[in-house]
């Protein structure tokens, strides 16, 4: 199996590489460049992509992608429900989705998502290894085995924590949160038990053999990522960091393309600092960041501090923001939790791409604008980037307004009224000074 990573470097355009040239406005060779260099990935299984999946690319000279976590949970909900979920993220307008699920069939619900998918599909493998077993009874054989099945079944991206390792333990002791990556913490658990280091780092080699022969990226997950702003940037999380980087390049030399997770809760102003020490680090690899929240103060607001956050980590660095839902911290999403977390993480996606210069980046924002200052209700709505909420608060304010029978008409305005509205008094101010600057002939 050749991987896109290969296919670079061996001067071949891709199909998938055409494909995210074509909508990302760049030259096939550009993208054909970037994800030889490893600074671009294309997370395409091919049993994906000969089914549903259309080819993304995760990268600084592409937009800012959007993951959404879903997955049946073994406290609650349904398969029914999560593809609900999925299907509510990728109306939404999510980049990607992630199964999370620890209950039920887990090989028929990854199944069932998977054939519904059309953006890359992400899985934590460890999640499945521990499912009806105790830590006790995990070996190297589970582990291989689940990994190549999953990658059988055509998931496109694996979060493998293989960084965090046993000299690390002793520094996460200093924390307020200790531990908070559930993948990061079954490692530990592990590692503590059979007095052994992380098999996820003892089987780096083989999980590349895996994943090169599938073209699976991997997502080199970060078990020891901050839970809060008092964590952030400390030792623990800089020691792994480290290890991420080495095994970029272990990676990258087997043919395996990949990209590195990061925090977590950051304050705002050490965010610059940790894109910048990633990059550094993991050799411009791309980064794959959770917000970061950038607060603990806010439960039931967490996709706002998320979205602080992202936006600063994806003007300095990342390039894949992860939702946070207003439930964080709270409980299992539900699908109206879920289309919330999406959208303010597309907003701050779109903020960054805005103020990198990205080109185009701002040309619907122009749009919008425009159409807001001719009272255009129509264009308005449809360019917003959530256009169902947009519509329905300006069909409550005309229903509310007494000049509902006029609210269609290009002069009314929902905040204001007529008389009151500075946006028609300026289109009256601008009509003649556009006129007069055009002399009929």
């Amino acid at each position: 199996m050749t991987t896109q990573l290969q296919a670079g470097r061996d001067g071949q355009i891709t199909e998938a590489m055409r494909t995210v040239a074509e909508r990302e406005a760049l030259a096939a060779e550009t993208v054909r460049q970037e994800v030889a260099a490893g600074r671009l990935v294309i997370p395409a299984n091919p049993v994906h992509l000969s089914g549903v999946l259309i080819p993304t690319g995760i990268g600084r000279t592409c937009t800012v992608k959007v993951n959404a976590n879903i997955g049946v949970s073994n406290i609650r909900s349904s398969l029914d429900e999560e593809i609900a979920k999925m299907d509510t993220a990728l109306q939404a307008g999510a980049d990607a989705i992630m199964d999370l699920s620890t209950g039920g069939n887990l090989d028929h619900i990854r199944q069932e998502l998977l054939s519904r998918c059309p953006v890359p599909f992400g899985t934590v493998p460890i999640y499945e290894v521990i499912t009806d077993r105790s830590v006790e009874d995990i070996d190297h054989e589970t582990i291989l085995r689940v990994i190549t099945k999953q990658a059988e079944q055509g998931v496109d991206f694996f979060t493998i924590h293989a960084g965090l390792l046993r000299e690390h333990l002793p520094l996460v002791g200093r924390r307020v949160c200790g531990i908070v990556s559930r993948g990061g913490a079954l490692i530990a658990q592990w590692m503590h038990h059979h007095g052994r280091q992380n098999p996820m780092y003892d089987l780096f080699d083989d999980l590349c053999d895996i994943m090169r022969e599938h073209d699976v990226c991997f997502s080199l997950g970060d078990g020891l990522r901050p839970g809060c702003i008092a964590d952030a940037t400390d030792e623990a999380q800089l020691a792994e960091l480290r290890v991420l980087g080495e095994l970029t390049q272990r990676a990258w030399e087997k043919g395996c393309q990949v990209m590195v997770e990061g925090p977590g809760h950051v304050p705002f102003d050490q965010i610059q600092y940790n894109m910048e020490i990633q990059n550094q680090i993991c050799h411009s690899a791309p980064f794959y960041v959770l917000g970061p929240l950038v607060t603990d103060i806010a439960p039931g607001y967490d996709h706002i501090t998320s979205a602080i956050g992202g936006t600063a980590a994806a003007y300095y660095g990342a390039s894949f923001l992860c939702y946070v839902t207003p439930r964080e911290h709270l409980g299992l999403p539900n699908a109206e939790d879920v289309r919330q977390g999406v959208v303010a993480a597309r907003i701050a996606a779109h903020a960054a791409d805005v103020a990198r210069g990205l080109a185009g980046a701002s040309d619907r924002d122009r749009k919008l604008s425009a159409a807001r200052a001719n009272l255009d209700w129509k264009t308005h709505l449809a360019e917003s980037i959530d256009p169902r909420t947009a519509r329905a608060m300006h069909e409550e304010a005309c229903r509310q307004s007494r000049m509902a029978e006029v609210h269609e008409t290009e002069d009314f305005c929902t905040m204001c009224g007529r008389e009151w509205c500075s946006v028609r008094i300026n289109k009256e101010l601008r009509s003649p000074l556009t006129s007069s600057s055009h002399p009929a002939q």
